[in-house]
């Protein structure tokens, strides 16, 4: 950030008194720019013994697969973000929506919240963000083709979880490390 978004002047990053990091500070007015992390908000949509996938039209990874996910909007809830983005992606409906997975990105200031859905019924189709959509069984999925880890891993612990019958919320981070990035897994409830 260069420039004030109240009074246009420059900012600068220096820590403000009573804070503990650096922010972009106004010069002129002294506001605090505070940057956030972005809030990833996505399903799997399960009908019957399916999860419903997206291909990926756009980049980043297009080409690749990925569940209906995306940017939180301002005034949405994250079950309302995770719903519209599955609308958006795949023409798909769903309802029931239990949070599931919770990733931490600090290298690219995300958090991802996996909700666990119902897919509504088999009417879907590419969105304007989609190639393709379609249903996979845990043995079909492109585990290669996989756009995102935190995808990865959400789709990993749902197939995990639905052979012991069980399902509960996962949490953990997912790290730059030399050579690639690093799965830690978080506490389990």
């Amino acid at each position: 950030m260069n420039y004030c978004s109240d009074c246009g002047a420059e900012t600068v990053e220096k820590i403000p008194p009573a804070d503990n990091r650096p922010r972009h500070v106004c010069v002129a007015c002294e506001r605090v720019h505070y940057q956030n992390p972005k809030i990833i908000a996505g399903c799997i949509p399960v009908w019957d013994e399916r999860v419903l996938l997206c291909q990926r039209a756009i980049e980043p990874r297009r080409g690749f697969w990925t569940l209906p996910a995306g940017f939180m909007e301002l005034g949405e809830t994250t079950q309302e973000a995770a719903a519209r983005e599955t609308l958006e992606e795949a023409n798909a409906r769903v309802d029931d929506l239990r949070l599931y997975t919770v990733f931490n990105l600090p290298h690219v200031n995300q958090v991802y919240m996996i909700f666990l859905a119902r897919l509504l019924d088999a009417d879907f189709s590419p969105g304007a963000e989609s190639q393709a959509v379609a249903l996979y069984r845990e043995r079909e999925v492109p585990w290669d083709e996989l756009a995102f880890l935190a995808i990865r891993h959400s789709l990993r612990y749902f197939y995990a979880d639905r052979r012991r019958g069980a399902y509960r919320l996962h949490t953990g981070d997912i790290a730059r490390v030399e050579g690639g990035h690093a799965f830690i897994p978080g506490l389990e409830t």
